[in-house]
């Protein structure tokens, strides 16, 4: 599974960030028709990933999990024969769906394979595999971005061919336990769950911020820079930090049981980290801003997928991880949609701060409601008590 994550970053990453350059450059797209093609990839993906996990549940997830992988791959080698604004879209869409298929699966994979007491710190060590995908996926694609984007996309797709043979390969079957209650029932007994419907909806603040990483961000490099070598130095910047300081960062926070509020505390590092953005003239700017974004991520981000399973009955958790997505659908979405509009209204406006700013409003926002959250919960318990 940790070969699958490498690769799965390695892929991933390769191509999304320069799809953004591909676009404004080569088709001279405008940040917010690019931004508006990324929603609808993130949105195709994460607004069915509920339907996914669903599947994964009730189908197995080792099956859910191959064909989704191959649907991605099918999505982001056609991105290589892409030529008009539909055709654009129609492979967004069939990656965006293909990660639909795997990604709740995958997590719930994980989570069934991993024993509770250590789950924790594998998911933290599961962060530094992908992170090393990541700084893999800079070099490889600067090197083919500036060579030709054709090949960029085919092997990224080629990539995910490689990992859905290595699942149907290695993955065991995981044994599905058969549900008595109709698909309806299992969504509305999701839907019925009101403290992780609130926590899913708070999430949609820290997608939000996660995602300027595949449109504001690289855009912001470039420009800084003066070239696309500069989106590799701050994807660098952020991996390699992850890396070192992970697995440190996660056995200090241990002893904190509140972990709703170490996910706000870490959404609240990424805003700051995103507002130092409006301030970065040059790369040492631009640097220090993504190394502090990047220690948000390491405080919040084992911490999101760790929690999912809190929440949910043991036969449900691919279902939980898929409603869970819906955070990242709309938070992803309004990040790359509202963000490059923000992005092109500030350079128009002379306001080149903009953007940033309204991160850090989010953050702190986001911030605030999972602390109000974490508040509420300890009262029911105290009430009822019943843990989360």
């Amino acid at each position: 599974m940790y070969v699958c994550s490498f690769l799965m970053n390695l892929g991933f990453y390769a191509l999304i960030p320069y799809l953004t350059l591909h676009l404004t450059g080569q088709f001279l797209w405008s940040m917010a028709l690019t931004g508006i093609l990324l929603g609808v990839r993130q949105f195709s993906q994460q607004g069915f990933t509920f339907i996914g996990g669903i599947v994964a549940d009730r189908l197995g997830c080792k099956q859910t999990l191959v064909f989704g992988v191959m649907v991605r791959a099918i999505g982001f080698s056609s991105f290589a024969f892409c030529g008009s604004i539909w055709q654009f879209f129609a492979a967004a869409v069939v990656s965006g769906v293909g990660g639909a298929l795997f990604e709740p699966s995958y997590q719930a994979a994980f989570a069934r394979m991993t024993p509770e007491e250590h789950r924790k710190i594998l998911f933290s060590f599961k962060n530094i595999v992908s992170n090393l995908g990541m700084v893999s996926s800079t070099i490889v694609g600067s090197i083919l971005s500036s060579v030709d984007f054709f090949y960029l996309s085919l092997l990224s797709g080629g990539i995910y061919f490689v990992i859905a043979a290595m699942i149907a390969w290695k993955l065991p079957r995981l044994e599905v336990e058969l549900s008595s209650n109709s698909v309806l029932g299992d969504m509305l007994a999701i839907f019925k769950d009101k403290p992780f419907v609130i926590y899913t909806c708070i999430l949609i603040g820290y997608y939000y911020l996660f995602m300027q990483l595949f449109l504001t961000l690289p855009q912001l490099a470039e420009a800084v820079t003066g070239s696309r070598i500069g989106v590799a130095y701050v994807y660098g910047a952020i991996s390699v930090s992850v890396i070192l300081f992970q697995l440190p960062i996660t056995a200090k926070l241990q002893k904190y049981e509140n972990r709703f509020m170490l996910i706000g505390l870490g959404t609240l590092v990424m805003g700051v980290g995103l507002f130092e953005l409006a301030f970065a003239y040059n790369l040492a700017l631009l640097l220090a801003g993504s190394i502090v974004f990047a220690f948000g991520t390491m405080i919040a981000g084992p911490l999101l997928m760790d929690v999912v399973p809190m929440f949910a009955p043991p036969r449900q958790i691919a279902s939980y991880y898929g409603f869970n997505g819906y955070s990242l659908a709309v938070g992803g979405a309004l990040s790359t949609s509202a963000g490059g509009w923000l992005y092109d209204l500030g350079g128009a406006w002379d306001m080149p701060g903009l953007p940033w700013t309204v991160c850090l409003v989010v953050a702190v926002s986001a911030a605030l409601c999972l602390y109000m959250l974490k508040d509420n919960l300890n009262r029911t318990r105290h009430t009822s008590g019943l843990g989360v």
